[in-house]
């Protein structure tokens, strides 16, 4: 007989919280040169359209997703299991607390970006009912920065 997991405690992140974040960010190879995660988190958390979330077991910080939307769509990022905890159902879980978080401020599709390589996060969004977009998506930097192709 196997036994479910205890479910995570998920809240907003708060202040104390933002180092640990960002570590487990780095740990599980989300942060990118280009992207400050520091700036980032605090961009979220500037406006009541945009958050982070935190999972928790047993007060240890072990699963992140930043949610936000436009009105419109939904969007997703930095959903992050750590490693030494994964395949114990914690993404599954901050996910439904990102959609739920969408579907308290009436917002009805969820979008998110996954690099095409990343083949595990795909299985995984996949096993979550999601699909590929017949959208094809463009790019610009408006702070001057040149393209590149792992941009």
């Amino acid at each position: 007989m196997s036994v479910a997991p205890a479910a995570l405690a998920i809240s907003a992140i708060a202040d104390a919280d933002v180092e640990k974040v960002v570590a487990l960010w780095q740990r599980c190879g989300l942060t990118r040169p280009w992207n400050d995660p520091h700036a980032d988190i605090a961009l979220a958390r500037r406006r009541d359209n945009s958050t982070v979330l935190v999972g928790r077991d047993n007060g240890a910080i072990v699963a992140t997703v930043m949610v936000g939307h436009d009105g419109h769509r939904g969007w997703v990022y930095y959903v992050a299991v750590d490693p030494d905890c994964q395949k114990r159902g914690y993404g599954r879980e901050i996910m439904a607390a990102a959609e739920n978080w969408l579907r308290r401020a009436d917002i009805a599709k969820l979008q998110l970006l996954v690099r095409r390589e990343n083949a595990q996060a795909n299985a995984f969004y996949d096993s979550l009912g999601f699909e590929l977009s017949t959208s094809v998506m463009f790019q610009k930097w408006l702070d001057g920065r040149t393209t590149t192709p792992s941009n």
